[in-house]
Formats: structure tokens, sequence, C-alpha cells
């Protein structure tokens, strides 16, 4: 019965209540957008980088190493020699490396001294491996591969010739010239820091450098030639498979190119090593161990948790953001109950007929704060599917464009609280015009008698 008279009470005057209901719409879309964004750009965040169990290098902190080697920013931490890359390589934990050296740009885009172990094991977002929109991989010294966002910039295509830059400007006079890289492929775009990424094999980048330093003290010099060890017999097989590998992209393009294996070339040190483990479960165990080794100094990082120390500095700005959506809504939810108190003049009348038909001044109480609470929850109806449209139908355009992958259920256990409170604050702003309408109905009553 109250719940009918409230609806025919809405009805009546039914522009006013289709504003107030818009307006709390977009408030709490907002909120919920929001919500929704900041909770899926924290996994994404977290999942710039995939499959990596462990990053290697210099000891130099934490998130520097995490910065310089998975985001390309900030300066890269002092090189390791290539002895320990071969020792970690050859530890039985460990399943696959991907060598990284920095410390060279191409008109202002970081350039990447790697291997083709890099396309093959480093994966993002959802476990996504890599995939080039043309050509390949490394298939001779001074190949390079560029990311889609160099390539659309840029406007490059496989086939053309780019020189690098020493030194981390966006402008340098040092400039490579002697030793071009030829576009071997360009990498589809992931909205990672890969797509703003220029990839050079380490051979090439050493011989550019040392063309440079005239042969001497470079820190990129080879070694004369990759020693066998005691334990390279032991990854025998697992070589075999990369050099299959490296093989079926060659006679893609022919038999008469030339067979080219990145992977055999040992410079002296790199900055950085990505690992993955056969295990991920002896993760910490190999992190605690390379952390103690007094012999050789180098800092391994866990890369989720590096992520989620990281996530925690941009802490502010997350609720920043959730601040002033809570104020937006909180505003528009004031504008509901300015609205139900400009409309108790209107009321009289109809509040003086309630009194008559024997409805107690609790209940005009209840009745008007039924009306508020109506319009709120259809609100919340309307925004939850307003928001899982919105985000559903932009969701490649924000994987593609900014990165963001959109994952699991939109709508969590932060929603629901959203929810509840955008509820709770309704029945609190509703009392005001709710009160005045019990004390009116006191009046009506008096009147009557």
């Amino acid at each position: 019965m109250l719940t009918t008279i409230a609806l025919a009470s809405l009805k009546r005057r039914k522009h006013t209540a289709l504003l107030t209901l818009l307006s709390i719409t977009i408030s709490v879309c907002l909120l919920l957008t929001v919500d929704i964004v900041r909770t899926q750009v924290k996994t994404s965040f977290t999942r710039t980088v995939s499959g990596v169990d462990l990053i290697v290098g210099a000891p130099s902190g934490q998130l520097n190493l995490l910065l310089s080697s998975v985001f390309n920013v900030g300066t890269p931490s002092k090189g390791i020699p290539w002895n320990s890359v071969a020792s970690l390589e050859s530890n039985k934990q460990v399943a696959w490396i991907i060598p990284l050296s920095l410390g060279d740009t191409h008109k202002g885009f970081r350039v990447i001294g790697t291997n083709n172990q890099f396309f093959t094991h480093f994966k993002y977002g959802d476990k996504q491996a890599l995939a080039f929109a043309h050509g390949s991989n490394f298939t001779q010294p001074l190949s390079t591969v560029v990311g889609a966002d160099i390539a659309q910039t840029l406007g490059y295509k496989v086939g053309d010739k780019i020189v690098i830059s020493h030194g981390l400007g966006n402008v340098s006079f040092n400039n490579h010239d002697t030793h071009p890289f030829v576009i071997a492929g360009v990498l589809e775009k992931t909205g990672t820091p890969v797509d703003k990424a220029v990839y050079v094999t380490l051979e090439g980048l050493e011989k550019a450098h040392s063309h440079q330093t005239g042969g001497k003290n470079s820190s990129m010099r080879s070694i004369s030639k990759p020693k066998l060890d005691e334990h390279e017999h032991e990854h025998e097989h697992e070589h075999e498979h990369e050099h299959e590998h490296d093989e079926s992209n060659i006679t893609k393009h022919g038999a008469t190119e030339i067979r080219y294996n990145s992977n055999e070339f040992a410079p002296q040190q790199v900055s950085v090593v990505m690992l993955g483990l056969k295990n991920r479960v002896t993760a910490l165990q190999l992190q605690y161990q390379l952390n103690q080794n007094n012999n050789t100094p180098l800092m391994a990082i866990l890369p989720g948790m590096a992520l989620a120390e990281l996530w925690q500095i941009m802490g502010n700005i997350e609720a920043l953001l959730l601040g002033l959506s809570s104020i937006i809504v909180i505003s528009a939810l004031v504008g509901l109950a300015t609205m139900l108190l400009a409309s108790m003049r209107e009321r009289y009348q109809e509040i003086a007929v309630l009194r008559t038909i024997g409805a107690g001044p609790f209940t005009l109480l209840l009745l008007i704060q039924l009306e508020a609470l109506f319009i709120t929850l259809v609100s919340l109806i309307l925004s939850v599917v307003l928001v899982a449209g919105l985000i559903t139908a932009i969701k490649p355009w924000l994987s593609s464009e900014y990165g963001l992958f959109i994952t699991g259920q939109l709508f969590g256990q932060s929603s629901a609280i959203i929810g509840s409170l955008v509820l709770v604050s309704t029945y609190i702003v509703s009392l005001f015009p709710a009160i005045a309408a019990y004390r009116r109905g006191l009046h009506a009553g008096l009147n009557s008698k």
C-alpha cells in the first residue's frame, strides 16, 4: 500500500523525479567506473610482465631494477658479468633466461639488447605471448625488432635501417652510424612498454660499442667464444630446441638466408636477466640464495612483489579519484533531499488527505524515505547496466590503446560496498525531508482535531 502511494506520488512529479534519477545515475556510474578502472588497472599493472619468476641485476634497489627492466624507465643498474649469467642458466631450477642490455636509445625510444629468447619467453597480460605484426625475430647480427608504437610513430617497416644512439637522453650526438640495424620484425601492439622499445641483438650492440671504443674497454665486449662449461652439455637438448626455433623462422624466408642463432652470443656483461623457473615454488628459495651470495653481488626481485610495492606508491592517486567520485555522489544525494524538501509545500494537501484516511506522522516519514530509496535503487540498477555495457563495448579499445585488460567480474565486493553506502547515504539525507513531512503530519493531525 505504502509502495503504491510512493510510486503514485513520484509519478505525479515525474519531471523532477526523472531529473533527480538522472543526476544520481550519472554520479553512481562515475563512481562505479572509477572503482572498476582502479581495480582493473591495478590487476593489469601487475601483469605488465607475466611468466617471469625472477629479475636479476646488480644491487640497485628493487624499484629501480623493476622500472629499468620492465618499464624502460630510469637509469639501468650496473652490469652483471656474463659468467654470472651462465651460472644462472646452468642452475637446475632455471628453465630459461632472457638477458637484457640497456643504455642506448633511438630517437628518444629505449634500445634493448637481447636475443631471440625474449620473443619466445616474454609474456604480458594474461600470459599472452608476443606476436609479430610483420616480419620475424632476429635473423642476423644487425637485426632489430621494433614495438608497434615506434613503427606507427616513425613510419618504420620491415627492411628499413635505423641507427641507435649512445646514452638515454632524448637527443644524442653520439650515434652508432657505422652499424645501422635492419628491421626484421614489427611486434603487434601490446599496450605495454614493449610497444615503445627497440630490440637489437646483443651481438649487434656489442659491435656498435666496440667500434665506438676502438675495441677497448667496451662494456659490451664479447667473450672471445662461448666456452662450454660442465653444465652446458646438460642443456644441449634445450638449446637444440631453440636452434630449431630459429631455423624454422629462417626457412620461412627461403633456404638462401644465413642461419643465425642470437642465443649463442655471449657478451661480457648484461644489465639485467629475466628468469623463468621450472617450478615457481622455488622462486623464493633461489631469490634468497642469489641475494645472499657474497661472491658475486646480485640482486634478485620477484616481479609481482615489486609491482605491488610500486602500486602502493600510486595509492594516493587512487584515493583521490575515489574521493572525488564519492563527493559527486554525495552532491547528487543532497540534490535528492533538496528536491523532496522543495516538494513539501506542494504536498500539504496530499499530507492532509493521508492524515484524514488514517496515516500517522510516522507513516508520512516512511513514505518520504521510501520515495528517496526507490529513486536511488533504480539509479543503482541503471548504473550497473550502463557501466557493464560501456566497459564491455570499449574493452578491445582499452586493451589495444592503453594496455588495460578487463578480465574477470566487473563488479566485485567493492562495488557491493559502494551500492550499500549509497543506499545508507540516501536514507540519511532523506531524513531531512522525512522529518519535515513528519512535523507537517503532526500539525495536520492537531488541526484536524
